[in-house]
């Protein structure tokens, strides 16, 4: 399979998730049920409250996984968010059982574990300032140019009421504030 992960580069340790992983592939839409070290692609990861409203908390690509993922493994129990791949994506899953053994037999997978927990913190921490500190038509500015980022595409097929739906408004908030970012020609709709 020949993996190529940035933040792990003992070769035992690549061997091991070489040898434990299975290689899952995801059309956009699809949920993400283990825990998924992205090899191709992204993952949005968000917050559903029970009324079905979504915020969206931060994205995971390329030799990423998430951190909530790991919690719940590491506790067995069900997790609070969801994960769906924004893009043909290809994950690499790992073993919960695996997951706990590496952790106290390799340094650079609890190196790695607890990098993506302070990664996904702060980004937690950013989700919680845009929704606390910033006014919508920056978050939403902001939104679009991420997951243009995100994509690698200045055209993003996306409706207004999806976007609402990930930053926590309503559809016609959305419709408001895309018409006003269009007349200053930041965006086109």
């Amino acid at each position: 399979m020949s993996i190529e992960l940035p933040l792990i580069t003992d070769p035992i340790l690549l061997e091991e998730i070489e040898k434990n992983g299975k290689i899952h592939e995801f059309e956009p839409g699809q949920y993400i049920k283990m825990v998924p070290i992205i090899l191709e692609g992204s993952v949005k990861v968000m917050r559903t409250d029970e009324e079905g409203h979504e915020l969206l908390l931060y994205y995971i690509e390329g030799g990423d996984t998430c951190a909530v993922s790991l919690t719940c493994c590491s506790t067995s129990s069900p997790s609070d968010i969801k994960a769906v791949a924004e893009e043909r994506t290809r994950v690499l899953g790992v073993p919960v059982r695996k997951h706990e053994e590496w952790a106290n037999k390799f340094r650079q997978w609890k190196d790695f574990v607890a990098m993506t927990y302070q990664k996904r913190f702060q980004e937690m921490l950013r989700a919680i300032d845009d929704v606390a500190f910033r006014k919508m038509d920056e978050r939403l500015l902001k939104y679009l140019v991420t997951k243009s980022k995100q994509l690698k595409t200045f055209v993003l097929s996306i409706t207004h009421q999806e976007i609402a739906s990930e930053l926590g408004t309503s559809w016609e908030v959305i419709s408001r504030l895309l018409k006003q970012l269009e007349k200053r020609k930041l965006v086109e709709l």
